[in-house]
């Protein structure tokens, strides 16, 4: 069979092409992995390594960073030599490598591992992204919708990933949670591998077919073989959270730089696009320092302070924190759709800045929930899981309002040459969150190693209501700012 040319690709009849579906099930696999791992990193640091809630929290910040981080790097890559296709099987490949590399020895090759890791999902996050916008036209309506299905693949992953893991490694093996991770991506891998032919032209190699062949193959196995010379380099920044904060003070202004000299090729509309897109990336970045509280203070906080039972019923608090918020984005994503439909239909939908505001306006309302947690505990600091559930509850109808249009925005505010770039950018923007939310979690971790269950509580239920202030506020200013974001956005919704 031959391969679909593009524009048979995005004629496809219905809501969503077939391609979406095989997209949707190399990434649900993957954010599998993804989740899962991060639910247990704090909870292995401290059981298994030895660090304090303190140090737990900073180097947890540190790790998703440099995942994050590595994304931007990863879609340069992508445009400029490996294309989207190539990058996501060299992806896959590290994290595999990654995973087995940890069950091996957990406790003695877990940061080696977790390099493998951090680049790989470098080169696999942002790219599978760019494909899903580049199954359709630029002006197709379908787009959200489509983003919308995706995401939904993420939180199924998600939510399996985040029960699964954590309570693998604690109740039965941590080698055999790790060894996990090799396992799913390789189910990931087969699954994208078998159907990469019906993606036609999309996510092939920019270089161009001019070039020898030879030099091809020179630009792409560089690619590698740097990928893994800087393993060292890493495993130097992730163990030591001071070249953490250096790499994190340089990567952002330099990646301005470049994006401000990609920026001179294009015209006034096109550059105004970009920078309402940069307002967008500013504002995930205060969202996810304060949501990636999940995997770092939220995690020993469940691991602490939470009762285990749920309505009666045996849990393990640390899989309620993990799998609470992808099961309530599951259940009420489409719900949430079809309620942005009924207000377009109207004529009253609120444009994109402003769900962004409403977004924050949400997470608010959860932190302060999380707050409200210290009325419920007793005098060992121990809460009740239902309430911490019910804050997870209202914080997903948050990120039901932000990250899904998020993703799509990226690709409808960006000319088509830099989408890979700009779509790294956004998720740089969750690096420098997930390096804030280690900053703020650590702030908010008791100093002393010997304070009790509820001195622990005390301290992060006060840092909880101070985020839901500060997201409180970060929502009203975007809402008073729309009307200026819009007129930058130049007709994109």
């Amino acid at each position: 069979m031959n391969a679909p040319t593009l524009t048979e690709i995005r004629s496809f009849k219905g809501t969503y092409p077939k391609q979406l579906v095989y997209l949707f099930g190399t990434e649900m696999w993957e954010r599998f992995c993804f989740y899962g791992m991060r639910g247990m990193l704090t909870v292995f640091m401290v059981t298994q390594l030895g660090l304090g809630d303190r140090e737990a929290n900073l180097q947890y910040g540190a790790i998703q960073a440099f995942v994050y981080a590595f994304t931007f790097l990863g879609g340069v890559f992508a445009d400029k030599i490996l294309g989207f296709q190539k990058s996501l099987v060299w992806g896959a490949l590290l994290m595999i490598a990654g995973g087995f590399t940890i069950a091996a020895a957990p406790t003695e090759l877990f940061y080696i591992g977790i390099c493998f890791t951090i680049i790989g999902t470098g080169f696999f996050k942002p790219n599978i992204s760019t494909m899903v916008g580049q199954l359709y036209h630029t002006d197709d309506h379908r787009r959200d919708a489509g983003f919308g299905l995706f995401y939904m693949g993420i939180n199924i992953g998600a939510f399996l990933g985040g029960l699964l893991m954590v309570w693998v490694g604690k109740e039965y093996s941590w080698r055999a949670a790790f060894a996990l991770v090799g396992v799913v991506m390789i189910i990931s891998l087969i699954n994208f591998a078998l159907r990469r032919r019906s993606f036609g032209p999309i996510g092939l190699s920019p270089l161009h077919a001019d070039l020898p062949a030879s030099r091809r193959r020179i630009y792409e196995w560089g690619t590698y073989a740097g990928s893994l010379a800087v393993i060292p380099l890493i495993l130097l920044m992730v163990t030591n959270t001071a070249y953490t904060d250096l790499f994190m003070y340089t990567i952002g202004p330099l990646t301005l730089v470049y994006l401000a000299w990609e920026m001179r090729q294009f015209g006034r509309e096109e550059n105004l696009r970009l920078l309402a897109a940069l307002v967008f990336i500013f504002f995930s970045v205060l969202f996810w320092a304060f949501f990636e509280q999940s995997g770092g203070s939220l995690s020993l906080f469940a691991l602490n302070n939470l009762r285990p039972t749920l309505f009666g019923m045996p849990v393990d608090p640390n899989s309620v924190n993990n799998a609470a918020n992808s099961l309530f984005v599951i259940a009420f994503s489409a719900l949430a759709g079809l309620f942005w439909l009924w207000l377009s239909k109207r004529k009253i939908e609120p444009n994109s800045v402003v769900k962004f505001g409403l977004g924050f306006l949400f997470l608010a309302g959860g932190f302060y929930i999380f707050k409200s947690t210290l009325g419920f505990a007793d005098e060992n600091g121990i809460t009740s899981t239902e309430v911490f559930t019910l804050a997870w509850f209202v914080i997903t109808f948050g990120e039901l309002a932000l990250s899904p249009i998020g993703l799509s925005l990226m690709t409808k505010l960006s000319p088509v040459r830099i989408q890979g770039l700009m779509m790294g950018m956004w998720f740089l923007a969750s690096a420098y969150g997930q390096y804030a939310a280690g900053l703020l979690g650590a702030g908010m971790s008791a100093e002393d190693p010997g304070a009790t269950n509820y001195a622990k509580l005390q301290l992060y239920t006060d840092g909880y209501g101070q985020l839901g202030f500060y997201a409180l506020l970060a929502g009203v200013a975007l809402i008073l700012i729309s009307p200026l974001v819009r007129k930058l956005m130049r007709g994109i919704h």
